[in-house]
């Protein structure tokens, strides 16, 4: 049963509401205006000195051999300081806007746009004071943690990637922990909004405002925290019912369209545009709804504490007539809006792209993790001649050089893993590494295992008609590994029938300088930039964590294969296999194959009912 102080809060709250709604149209046309402005500038400045920064430091692309390369070079931290300056710069341009629209409005006062952007503008500048500097960073870093609303909504809208659920999944400390993170970052974000409000309408200074919030909020921390999180709640639900309503407008229309004009894309469209309005405007909302918020406690703190509202100035209004030019500017930036998003969306999928892309349909091909690794010891021959039972198109193993040069097939440098014998590959000959057990640790049934070399798998690849991913892990012990092994692989007769992959850069480009008919493949754990800048990798494999549809299409028009590594559940599989990926390193193939089989008959169906209307 709620109780009579309760009730009297609510009232209190619709009461504030109704009050603040009082300049709704300056609100409106201002965030309108400057959230188009704003993303008219940021965006273009943002990927421009990021762009710049990789030009201006010598790296087309990035890899996880490079990124911290990247990030150490002054460039690229100019570039950052750029960028956090504007973004700090136009957040608290929204941030001064909303406090002063909330005062104003409060105490029943109407404001024009000119005047809300002149407040804005000389408050983000106090702001950028030595003395206030502070304030900048503890906004930004707190800031993705308290618009809780707009995060929901985008969860909603944006299905995580697979691999990353499974991976999460698995780890369930460290969701926890993070969880814990975010709860902290949570109160402190609260905290920073809170000091950004009496910053703002107080005039003070930053450290003032702290010392004035620690004062106001004494004994009532959890209790504006509560009312923020009820907020953020109330938020996040009409967000996401005003997406599913959008959402399911646009599929019926869609449907309608395409049922009396024919044109298969406009469905699809319709829902994509109805989407990203929706987050659109979600995320334009998520600083005026939280620190609307924060601000009304702000108030009504003062007002328990026996203190008045303040005074905020209004600046002069250099426009004669803000009502009819409000109204004028809303109705055309609303035009606009729809215009430009239509055009945007409609014109690509008219001309049936969306933009200059080269894909291709085709099966993605299997790999065997280390072989079936899921049945046997990994880079074993049972775990090879398993693969190739359950289908795999190919096999991905491991190779490094024992210490009298020979090709051991083997994933780490030291065996104690596999084998329980603390040693180093490069500390041993071949004849003591293949006197070790590789299969009593996976399993009783396969004791006496032991590590093959790279010839003995080529042989056997050769035997059975299976490609080989051989993978190269230099470990700074080595002599000439390129060499002796595009030696053995010329020796088996299988140029055609192998490629050699490593996570080293420079290994592969000493593939190249030895022959450059051999297929290579790098990988990493990222891709980012100009792919097709990779000359010596003629392919690349990439974590499935990393994967989305627009480096599939990179990959793709630099005339370059996807791989991806490593997949093992259905969602993931069937996930890569929407993207159009090339090649799915998996350990279990047998899954994977199934999912590949369904995948090409579900797209045989549909083209013969195509066929048959």
């Amino acid at each position: 049963m709620v109780s009579g102080q309760g009730v009297n809060e609510v009232r209190r709250w619709k009461t504030d509401a109704g009050r603040v709604m009082g300049n709704w149209r300056t609100a409106a046309v201002f965030e309108l205006i400057f959230k188009l402005a704003a993303a008219l500038v940021l965006v273009p400045l943002l990927s421009g000195s990021f762009a710049l920064a990789m030009r201006w430091s010598g790296h087309p692309y990035l890899t996880h051999e490079n990124v911290y390369q990247f990030l150490r070079e002054p460039i690229t931290l100019l570039a950052a300081c750029v960028g956090l300056t504007a973004v700090s710069g136009a957040m608290l341009i929204d941030v001064g806007a909303v406090t002063f629209l909330l005062a104003q409005s409060m105490q029943g006062r109407r404001v024009r746009p000119t005047q809300v952007l002149r407040f804005a503008l000389q408050n983000a500048g106090r702001a950028f004071r030595p003395k206030n500097l502070p304030l900048v960073p503890l906004l930004l870093l707190t800031a993705p943690f308290v618009h809780l609303g707009t995060a929901a909504v985008f969860f909603m809208a944006v299905s995580v990637p697979a691999p990353v659920k499974d991976y999460l999944a698995r780890r369930p400390s460290l969701v926890l922990a993070a969880g814990g993170i975010i709860l902290v970052l949570l109160v402190l974000g609260a905290h920073w909004i809170y000091t950004a409000v009496c910053f703002t309408l107080e005039g003070c200074s930053f450290r003032s405002a702290g010392k004035r919030c620690a004062l106001l909020r004494r004994g009532r921390r959890l209790h504006d925290l509560a009312w923020m999180l009820a907020a953020e709640g109330v938020y996040a639900a009409v967000s996401a019912a005003a997406l599913l309503a959008l959402t399911a407008l646009a599929k019926g229309l869609g449907g309608v369209l395409t049922r009396v004009s024919g044109p298969d894309w406009l469905g699809a469209a319709a829902i994509w545009y109805a989407v990203m309005l929706t987050l659109a405007l979600t995320l334009a909302l998520a600083v005026p709804a939280s620190y609307g918020c924060a601000g009304l406690l702000y108030l009504r703190n003062r007002e328990r504490a026996g203190e008045s509202a303040p005074s905020v100035p209004v600046p002069e209004a250099r426009v004669p007539s803000a009502r009819p030019l409000g109204s004028r500017v809303l109705k055309a930036a609303a035009v606009a809006v729809v215009a430009a998003g239509s055009l945007a969306i409609l014109l690509p999928a008219a001309a049936g792209r969306s933009g200059p892309e080269v894909e291709y349909l085709h099966a993605a091909e299997i790999t065997a993790h280390r072989g079936a690794s899921a049945n046997y010891p990994e880079n074993t021959m049972s775990a090879f001649y398993g693969a190739a039972e359950l289908g795999a198109d190919w096999i991905e193993l491991d190779v490094q050089q024992s210490g009298d040069g020979q090709l051991v097939v083997a994933h780490d440098a030291n065996l104690k893993r596999v084998t329980g014998v603390d040693a180093n590959v490069w500390d041993m000959t071949y004849e003591q590494i293949a006197a070790l057990d590789a299969g009593a640790r996976f399993g009783p049934e396969h004791a006496g295992e032991r590590i093959p070399l790279l010839s003995e798998v080529l042989a056997f690849a050769g035997e059975n008609g299976v490609k080989l991913n051989i993978e190269l892990k230099p470990t700074g012990h080595e002599r000439d590994l390129e060499r002796a092994v595009v030696d053995a692989i010329r020796a088996a007769g299988m140029e055609d029938e192998c490629v050699v992959t490593s996570q080293s850069y420079r290994v592969l480009e000493n593939v190249k300088a030895y022959d450059e008919t051999i297929t290579t493949v790098y990988v990493m754990r990222f891709a980012y930039g100009d792919v097709g800048a990779l000359s010596a990798a003629d392919h690349l494999s990439v974590d499935a964590v990393s994967v989305t549809r627009q480096l599939v299409t990179q990959a793709h028009n630099a005339g370059k294969q996807l791989y991806v590594w490593t997949v093992n559940t259905r969602r993931s599989i069937e996930n890569m296999i929407g993207l159009n990926v090339d090649n799915i390193i998996t350990d279990d193939v047998d899954l994977a194959k199934q999912c590949v089989i369904e995948s090409r008959y579900s797209d045989m169906l549909e083209e013969y009912i195509d066929m048959l209307e």
